[in-house]
């Protein structure tokens, strides 16, 4: 796993003492921990999550509602200025940075001075930096040219491993904490355009092979399954229209839910939420959906973070009740995901926007404050995990 050696020891004897700066810019105040934390003493008997969870909810205890706010916020911005996207993420306080092609440049070490630039200096703790890395027709990298689902479909689970091993890898070299790359749906023959992307055309198949790249990948980066509940069960494509399927329950947890639930044993650190909608469960997409989150949490067991899918795919579906982009994240965030994601049609304000107005949903009881605080302290818990500061000589992520 990436790891950055920023002074982690004495970062960490401040998290415990309360002196951790969460992304603030010069001059801000202090997030402080309360003094009776007894974590330094437990360490030794206590597992890295549970360390890493009391640190988080130190440090959310002392956020402010808008600070919690923007740490719920995975923003972008296209360009490729370290220094610009470093002031980005740290000015709006985000809890993360997705990159996406625009934001690549051609060579690896490049891109290790952007990551290092949106880590920010020693003494903060680094976002959450994200990447979309299946493979073939989903690459950011133009170094990877591991096989994809379309190749790896067809060879026994280990192929799978193997090529996120390397994927992650190469992930790891550059400084990437986050991989959206791990597609758990099913590759039905009524799932359009997902179909080449995913890992196997039956929940056996692809749930074998979906724990398999989880494996591969852990030991570099946190993986991500997406998309659920599972784009195989609807046609239609999420970018440009909300599918819908009026699958019973029933049906979805025999023949979908399979691959989420072994790559969540596998270890998955997160959960991505798509834009579809499952009407015998609920008329909301399920990115924006409680009976989902609800589902997600209690049946599959999964209690790592839970991203949404972009949710400027939202703006794109026609549907006039989903054009506001703060309205989704506010209803993202209420119905159960820890973080929103916007990419499509967002600019330098947009992080901003969505974090302001989760803000004002707590403040005005809309959005329950504590669910609030539970995205953000599942969030900066993965933070802490993901800088490395936990670590000896090797790297074990939480089970999901």
């Amino acid at each position: 796993m990436l790891r950055r050696d920023r002074g982690r020891s004495a970062w960490l004897a401040a998290a415990l003492t309360g002196s951790v700066l969460c992304g603030a810019p010069a001059g801000a105040a202090p997030v402080s921990a309360p003094a009776a934390t007894p974590v330094a003493a437990e360490a030794p008997a206590a597992s890295r999550q549970e360390v890493a969870s009391a640190i988080a909810g130190a440090i959310v205890d002392d956020m402010t509602t808008a600070e919690r706010a923007s740490a719920v916020v995975m923003g972008h911005v296209g360009g490729t200025d370290p220094d610009a996207l470093g002031a980005y993420v740290r000015e709006g306080r985000l809890g993360g940075f997705i990159l996406m092609g625009s934001n690549v440049p051609k060579t690896p070490d490049e891109l290790r001075r952007i990551t290092d630039a949106l880590d920010g200096p020693t003494g903060t703790l680094p976002p959450l930096v994200a990447v979309d890395e299946e493979g073939g027709v989903v690459t950011r990298l133009p170094w990877d040219d591991g096989p994809a689902g379309t190749q790896l479909q067809r060879q026994d689970p280990d192929a799978s491993r193997a090529a996120f091993d390397a994927r992650g890898g190469l992930l790891e070299d550059v400084g990437i904490s986050v991989n959206f790359g791990i597609v758990a749906d099913v590759g039905t023959r009524t799932s359009g355009f997902i179909r080449p992307r995913t890992l196997g055309g039956d929940a056996t198949a692809a749930a074998e092979r979906v724990a398999a790249a989880v494996a591969g990948e852990r030991p570099h980066a946190f993986s991500t399954l997406k998309h659920f509940p599972g784009h195989g069960a609807a046609a239609g494509d999420s970018h440009s229209a909300i599918p819908e399927t009026a699958m019973p329950v029933e049906e979805w947890r025999a023949d979908h839910a399979p691959p989420f639930e072994s790559g969540i044993e596998a270890g998955a650190e997160l959960v991505m939420t798509g834009h579809l909608r499952f009407t015998a469960v609920d008329d909301a997409p399920a990115s924006l959906s409680p009976e989902w989150y609800a589902i997600l949490r209690d049946d599959l067991h999964f209690e790592g973070v839970a991203i949404t899918d972009d949710l400027g795919m939202l703006l794109s579906s026609g549907e006039g009740r989903y054009a506001d982009p703060v309205r989704n994240a506010v209803d993202a965030i209420t119905a159960g995901a820890d973080m929103a994601l916007m990419v499509a049609g967002s600019n330098a304000g947009t992080a901003g926007e969505l974090a302001d107005g989760i803000a004002a949903a707590a403040e005005a009881g809309d959005l329950p404050p504590e669910r609030l605080e539970a995205a953000a302290t599942r969030v900066v818990t993965l933070r802490v995990l993901a800088s490395g500061l936990l670590d000896g000589d090797a790297f074990e992520p939480p089970r999901g």
